[in-house]
């Protein structure tokens, strides 16, 4: 061997990441062992209800995973190999030949985090190692002790919040909570397609037929539309639900009176299309009516900001949404937020808020915006949530939690989630860990803060769970 590598630290090591002895000692000893709560998934609870066995490693890695698929095409692999009707060995391969071109990507450190955390497998995932590592955790895959609740028992998560419409029934989460599980599978209420679908009255049309049928409540004038999903705000409240999530390209922060949106939804509900101006106010209306609902209760609202979607339209055609044709948006964001949350404060009406932002340009905004509506009333009541989608990895994270220690308090921030649809997404939060610790270890050996290991663990321990148990009180 080169005697220049003979010091090369090992690939993906139990010290991986953590470059300083205290970083060592903050994650092994503090964080390492600490619960997750993953407040903000797309987890299916029907999978969760089912407690389902994966018939292999495709099926539970690849299927739905959008991240796998970018890189995929980028590396020249034909759709059929992504979405199509390859076989699920056939995808698997493809895969495992695409991951040595991931390397620097995070894809390339979370594939090879799961397949050690998971399955025990320490090998190099690649198209020579592809048969033997797919045959090996598809074994596994299918025995009881992998399936999808004993996969969440091994990672120690302690609650799961998934994402849901108004429209849902929650019938796979009243039959988790019925069995009275160590396991807390809550509901969180996603009403996006409860506004933006007003872009297009038909659908518009359909979605309040959906809301109007669930609630069993006639909705014929916008007061009954509100009070048609206030009962379903309700009703996700009575299994458990705590939390509410937006994903919009910015907040709506439009000037309006009670008495023009009862006519543009009638507008709307006859059939006729509002004029731009006019759907706007009505976002407006309804992001407030949400915002209230959520105040009520002692919610968190959740406001996932910046993504420009579809941007491929003839791919959007063939093989729908949420299939990897999203980027990060350059919207402007500072103004509508503080519009926003001033109208809310200004009525002593704003409930907890997590703010969360794809364009890393907005970090400082973001950070500073949160600013300026703590109030007191409770610990880190306005967050900056954590790295999001595109900037949940490494160099994301980094920045995320610098910008925050810069202008806020770190020792307050709720910590990591996975914002995933894949049982084998948890490592992200051990990864996240490992960033942490090894940011304040290097403060400590840089001699910028002090070798109060005790009080460093306590705060490293609050920042991965202890701060989300008070905040979210589940």
């Amino acid at each position: 061997m080169n005697a220049t590598l003979l010091s090369v630290k090992p690939f993906l090591s139990e010290d991986f990441l953590l470059q300083t002895e205290t970083a060592r000692t903050l994650y092994h000893d503090f964080a390492r062992a600490m619960p997750i709560i993953d407040y903000h998934c797309h987890l299916p609870p029907d999978q969760i209800a089912a407690d389902k066995n994966f018939s292999n490693l495709t099926q539970i890695w690849l299927y739905g995973d959008h991240y796998k698929w970018r890189a995929m095409r980028t590396n020249g692999v034909a759709e059929q190999y992504c979405t199509g009707d390859a076989s699920d060995f056939e995808k698997f391969q493809k895969w495992a030949e695409t991951v040595p071109y991931t390397m620097r990507n995070p894809l390339y450190h979370w594939t090879h985090l799961e397949l050690q955390r998971y399955f025990g497998i320490d090998r190099v995932l690649n198209a020579a190692s592809a048969k033997d590592i797919y045959d090996e955790a598809t074994a596994l895959l299918n025995t009881p002790d992998y399936s999808v609740r004993n996969l969440l028992r091994r990672m120690n998560v302690e609650v799961v919040c998934t994402t849901d419409d108004p429209s849902d029934d929650l019938k796979y989460h009243q039959q988790i909570a019925a069995e009275g599980l160590d396991l807390k599978v809550l509901p969180t209420f996603r009403p996006d397609k409860a506004m933006l679908s007003i872009d297009n009255p038909a659908e518009f049309n359909a979605y309040v037929d959906k809301i109007e049928a669930v609630s069993n409540l006639s909705v014929s004038t916008y007061d009954e539309y509100v009070a048609a999903l206030r009962q379903r705000h309700d009703f996700f409240a009575s299994l458990g639900g705590r939390l509410s999530d937006h994903g919009l390209e910015q907040v709506y922060a439009a000037e309006y009176t009670e008495s023009e949106i009862r006519t543009i939804f009638a507008k709307a509900r006859s059939g006729q299309l509002p004029t731009f101006e006019e759907r706007q106010k009505f976002k407006s209306a309804m992001l407030i009516e949400f915002a209230i609902m959520d105040w009520e209760k002692g919610w968190t609202q959740q406001y996932h900001l910046g993504a420009l979607r579809n941007n491929n339209t003839r791919l959007l055609r063939e093989l729908g949404p949420d299939t990897g044709w999203d980027s990060i948006g350059d919207f402007p964001q500072a103004r509508s937020l503080s519009t926003f949350m001033g109208m809310l404060d200004n009525e002593n009406k704003l409930a907890k808020t997590i703010l969360y932002n794809l364009n890393p340009a907005d970090n400082e905004v973001f950070a500073t915006m949160i600013g300026n509506f703590n109030d007191g009333t409770t610990p880190g009541k306005v967050q900056w949530g954590s790295g999001w989608w595109f900037l949940d990895q490494k160099d994301g994270m980094e920045k995320q939690i610098n910008a925050l220690s810069n202008m806020g308090l770190l020792s307050r921030f709720l910590g990591m989630l996975t914002d995933s649809r894949s049982f084998l997404s948890y490592p992200r939060h051990e990864y996240f860990r490992r960033i942490l610790c090894n940011m304040i270890g290097n403060d400590v050996e840089n001699g910028e803060l002090p070798a109060d290991i005790e009080w460093l663990g306590q705060l490293v321990q609050n920042i991965c769970y202890r701060n989300a148990k008070e905040y979210f009180q589940f």
